[in-house]
Formats: C-alpha cells, structure tokens, sequence
C-alpha cells in the first residue's frame, strides 16, 4: 500500500502549479434535514437512512470543485479513492491522484484521519475537505498546523472558523490560494464542534479542540460561534414576550433551534426542542423536534411563519445547524413571513458585517438576499443585509 501511494503521488508533475489535497466525508449532513443533530457514528447514520436521509456532502463538493475547475490557474489535486474524493473530481473534469484507498471494513473517521495524514505528509499546500465540525476535528488531529486546510460546509453544524461560507465560495478561495493571491491571508482558525456533555444537560456549548491554519478572506469564510453576554438578556427577553403577544391565531409557528429561540418558547410556557425546530399554533404545541417532511405536513393549509435566531460568530441564518428549515420549506413559508431575534451586540459583533444563508437552493438564498428586518429589543429592529 505504501509503495503504490509513493508511486501514485510521484506521478504529481511539477510542472502543473501547486497541489490541493481533497477529502470528502460522504455522509456528512445526511442528519441535517431528517432531524438528526449531526451524523456521527453508525448507529446515527443507520437512523437517518432510516428517516429518509439522502447523501448531501457529494453534490455540495461538486460544487467547490466547479468553481475551482474554472480557473485559469494550473494545478495538482491528490485524493481519495471512490467517494472520498476520486468520483467528484472525475466528474469535475478533472485528473486526480489518488493517493488512499480505504482497507475493507475501515471507518470513515479513520479514512478521513488516514487520507488526512498521507496528505500532509506530502506537504500540500491546501487541505481541502469537506464534512462538518466532526470532519474537521478528523483533520485537525492528523494534520495539525502542517499544511492550510480549508472546509466546503456540508455537515450539519459547522461551527469551526475554518470553514467557507458556502460551497461556491470554497471553490473560489481555493482557486485563489493556488494563484497565489498575495490579498489571501492565513490565519490560526478555531476548530470547534458541539459539546456532548453540555448537550446532554440541555445546554450549546461550543467547545475548542485546537487551531488550524487556515486561508482568510472576509467575505468568503465564517467565524467561529460565539456566546451570548449577560447584558444581552433583558433585551431578548423583552423581544421574546412582544413575539409572543404578536402572535396570530391559527397560523402556525416554526420555530429554530438555539437558546433566543427558546425565550419564545419559555414566554409561552413550552417545552422547547434546543438544537431542534418545534411548531406552535394558537400557544399550543403541536409539534417537536421536527424534520423537513414533517413540517412540510403541517404547513399544509395553513399561513406559516418562521422564528429563527441568528448563529454567533457566523451571522449565519440558514444552513448551519438548522437544515429542517429546508429551501422548500423556506419557499413555501416566504421571505415576508420570517421573524429574525438576535441581539445588537452580536449583530455588531459579525465580521462580515451580514448575515449568511447556505439552504444548498441557489433560488432561495437569491430570495433571501438582500435586507431583513431583525428585531433586537422590544418595538427595535434594524435591517440587515442578508447575502449568501
């Protein structure tokens, strides 16, 4: 096995510019829109194939991969066999290395990590992969600070600061890296994922297990999530009770995952889904910890209106972390009827200075873009640009 890697990676001519390192987690965001808060681990994916998951990492790489195909600049690209990098990049056009294949019976954690660590051996000058914050973590481990690594968001929560802002933007900031753009910074970007712990006792919490290197540019990736401060919870409270006493009867409500979300939901006297989406009608519950078909269902024949929080650090409105809240459940819901609760301070807080849609649906996160009402304090609200 190593002979045929040491033979496949000598065939990388020198001639061909700089080399990108693919990896792609094949069943990364498979969670995402059944429900699920992530896939990791057999047991998990085996469920969200069971609910009706399809794969969504593949066509979200292909995506990347078209946008970097499209430049003018030469370069190399070492992969994995099969779906962990070979196919896509065959049906990009392009003429990969492989450099893994996977052992029968292997984990696709260790083939990430495997891949991850041939790659950095080989001293490529960009790791491009795509997953979620669990992949992410993969490649940290293997690579550390060796070799950039860049991130096509595909899994279901993405908190990590090394990730692109969308899949087209990942193609784009990697096209840049490879003609040597002296306007791309490198930074130590923050690797974080979901704390299991702190989930367990109905808490997010975001924690940190390293640094990466990573590629910068302000309007291309995202920032790492970030906390809310205590000063911020009389005004979200506030907000929560003037949501509450505006609500419509016997139109239904959808509401987001993440702590703002929940003060809706206390104001109502509910138990909240946190990392899930519930739906209210007329101060009732009707429904909990809900997928995309789900919510599909019982929208029918009724006005609805989606209530969703705004992810810290990232600005981030749709796409990370609440994939239940589909582009069809988006264009049937309309962009008129979408209440945004955050705070002035993290609004002010956003690097990008917007806020940041990636619902994998080109047409509605065109109909999404633009300036939104967000409500910060009671009778308070500014427009925010929205882009994807």
């Amino acid at each position: 096995m190593r002979e045929q890697r040491d033979s496949d990676i000598s065939r990388l001519s020198t001639n061909q510019g700089k080399t990108i390192g693919l990896i792609v987690n094949p069943v990364a965001g498979m969670g995402g829109r059944v429900g699920l808060k992530g896939t990791d681990g057999p047991e998990v994916l085996q469920e969200a194939i069971r609910r009706g998951a399809r794969p969504v990492s593949s066509e979200r790489a292909a995506q990347a991969l078209k946008r970097l195909a499209a430049s003018a600049t030469p370069f190399r690209l070492m992969t994995g066999a099969g779906a962990l990098g070979e196919d896509i990049a065959r049906a990009a056009g392009l003429d990969p290395v492989v450099v893994y294949r996977p052992s029968p019976g292997s984990s696709r954690p260790e083939d990430t990590r495997k891949a991850a660590l041939v790659m950095a051996d080989a001293a490529v000058d960009l790791l491009l992969f795509a997953g979620g914050d669990g992949t992410a973590r993969d490649v940290l481990e293997m690579v550390s600070d060796r070799v950039p690594i860049l991130g096509i968001p595909t899994g279901v929560k993405m908190y990590s600061a090394v990730f692109a802002t969308n899949p087209e933007n990942a193609g784009s900031l990697a096209a840049r890296v490879m003609a040597g753009e002296s306007k791309v910074r490198f930074r130590e970007a923050e690797v974080m994922d979901i704390d299991e712990a702190a989930m367990r006792i109905d808490q997010v919490s975001a924690r940190l297990y390293g640094y990466a290197l990573s590629p910068h540019e302000r309007h291309l990736v995202q920032n790492a999530k970030t906390g809310s401060v205590p000063n911020e919870n009389l005004a979200l409270d506030a907000v929560a009770r003037q949501v509450v006493r505006q609500m419509k009867v016997g139109c239904l409500y959808l509401l987001g995952p993440g702590t703002t979300t929940r003060r809706v939901m206390t104001e109502l006297g509910l138990p909240s889904t946190l990392l899930g989406i519930d739906a209210v009608m007329d101060g009732a519950l009707v429904g909990a910890d809900l997928n995309e078909q789900a919510l599909i269902r019982l929208m029918e024949g009724h006005e609805t209106r989606i209530i969703v929080g705004v992810l810290g650090g990232h600005g981030s409105l749709f796409g990370r972390g609440n994939q239940q809240l589909s582009a069809e459940v988006i264009r049937r819901t309309g962009r008129e009827s979408i209440i945004v609760i955050t705070s002035m301070d993290k609004l002010i807080s956003l690097d990008a200075g917007c806020l940041r849609v990636d619902t994998g649906d080109a047409e509605v996160d065109a109909m999404l873009s633009g300036h939104i009402r967000v409500h910060t304090g009671p009778d308070r609200s500014v427009f925010f640009r929205v882009r994807s």
